[in-house]
């Protein structure tokens, strides 16, 4: 057989067997990825299955549209015009390949013994939504899928926000917000989960760019150094997120990020360029700013002490000094921008209006503790508030495994109850939740 024959021949079974890669993954359904019928109520909901597929449909059509284009001419094209073409092909696949395996990825480990612990940060998540409904009914805009939540490796919660671009994807978006719990910590006493769901709202609620904008303008108009400025400009992101755990879950959210945040001197005191995180010892100060604001002075000051006690920069530190010295004045002003000045996306309404929190909540919080520490997981407050409890009742010492089965049976049947819903409810009715 000639050369040019031989080569036509392997370039046509080349496309033949990209064609049928191409075809393989386009539709993820319960049963495809493992789970069974004792799973499904833990399960992602049959709208979330839809959107995955719809995203993945949507990518294959695409790929089958620029193979229809490439056929056309096929016989016409050189051998390198070939391979181009397949490659560009080939890369479509990859994206797929990526999207069907990240959704795959996070479905069916709704099959594992994790499921459980996963429904049951999604009914948090889902609650924390439906706080910010509850206050303001008309802030998201329409119907929204609930948050899913995942276990992964990786040392702390991330999130990836509804519709943004992510790289593991290719440019890809995902179509609802997940969360990734790393497997140690899928206990229910960890408030840096509302830290990431804080995040979602962030984006959801439209007020990444506005808090920015605000935030540098207020800072500017103070006259702080222009590092100062673009410092807290670049945390504007995970200080809000830290701000609205807070709200969400009441000052245990500061004891649990002070947990998370607790790492030698070294690291506390020391300032990282270009991050977007603020450095922990600022951090905690914010944090402790916050709850001043909200009226809980004694936690404020108990939180601050404890830092103050670990973390001495006047021993050592590798903070830029203007940050040091404009702390005392900046901080109190960033708390106020974030959570407390009025914002066009939120109708004119601070943050602390649309996650309302106050003393009577933090009072349910520390009496659900006592239940919790006492083995008895309440049914009569929502399911963002037992998390605070959790850690609260950690602290006064309950076991800690029994007291996880505890809360995350509890949680996990209130996905159960409403395992085929997928939109984010209005605000959470204690009645309702006991049902």
């Amino acid at each position: 057989m000639r050369a040019d024959a031989v080569t036509r021949r392997f370039l046509d079974t080349k496309l033949r067997a990209l064609r049928a890669r191409s075809e393989r993954l386009a539709v993820l359904t319960p049963r495809r990825v493992g789970l069974r019928r004792q799973d499904m109520p833990y399960a992602p909901s049959p709208a979330h299955f839809a959107a995955a597929n719809h995203r993945l449909r949507s990518i294959a059509k695409k790929i089958s549209r620029r193979r229809e284009l490439m056929l056309r001419t096929w016989g016409s094209r050189t051998s390198d015009q070939k391979l181009t073409a397949m490659a560009l092909i080939d890369r479509d696949v990859d994206r797929l390949r990526r999207t069907f395996g990240m959704l795959f990825e996070i479905f069916s480990q709704r099959g594992s013994s994790f499921a459980p612990a996963l429904a049951a940060h999604d009914v948090i998540a889902t609650d924390c939504y439906a706080a910010v409904r509850g206050a303001l009914p008309e802030v998201f805009d329409g119907p929204l899928l609930k948050p899913l939540t995942y276990m992964e490796h990786g040392y702390s919660p991330a999130t990836q926000r509804r519709g943004v671009s992510l790289a593991r994807l290719l440019g890809d978006s995902n179509p609802f917000p997940v969360i990734r719990i790393p497997w140690d910590r899928d206990n229910p006493w960890q408030p840096v989960f509302l830290h990431e769901v804080a995040h979602n709202l962030q984006a959801d609620m439209q007020l990444w760019n506005e808090n920015a904008t605000a935030l540098a303008r207020r800072l500017m108009g103070m006259s702080f150094d222009p590092l100062v400025v673009t410092i807290y400009h670049r945390w504007h992101k995970e200080i809000f997120a830290d701000l609205a755990a807070l709200l969400l879950g009441g000052t245990a959210a500061t004891w649990g990020m002070m947990e998370f945040l607790a790492h030698p001197q070294a690291r506390a005191l020391t300032y990282r360029p270009g991050g977007a995180h603020p450095t922990g010892w600022f951090r905690v100060l914010i944090l402790a700013e916050m709850m001043r604001r909200m009226g809980f002075d004694k936690a404020a000051a108990d939180a601050e002490k404890c830092w103050r006690k670990l973390y001495d920069p006047k021993q050592g530190h590798r903070l830029p000094a203007v940050m040091l010295s404009a702390s005392n004045r900046v901080i109190p002003a960033v708390v106020d921008e974030i959570a407390f000045q009025p914002r066009h996306a939120l109708g004119q309404h601070a943050l602390v209006d649309a996650i309302p929190f106050g003393r009577e909540d933090e009072a349910r919080i520390r009496r659900a503790a006592i239940s919790i520490g006492a083995g008895r997981c309440p049914t009569d407050i929502p399911p963002r508030y037992l998390v605070s409890a959790s850690r609260f009742a950690l602290e006064s010492g309950a076991e800690p495994n029994s007291m996880s089965r505890l809360v995350i049976r509890q949680l996990a049947s209130l996905h159960r109850r409403h395992a085929d819903s997928a939109q984010i409810p209005g605000a959470s009715r204690p009645t309702a939740l006991a049902a």
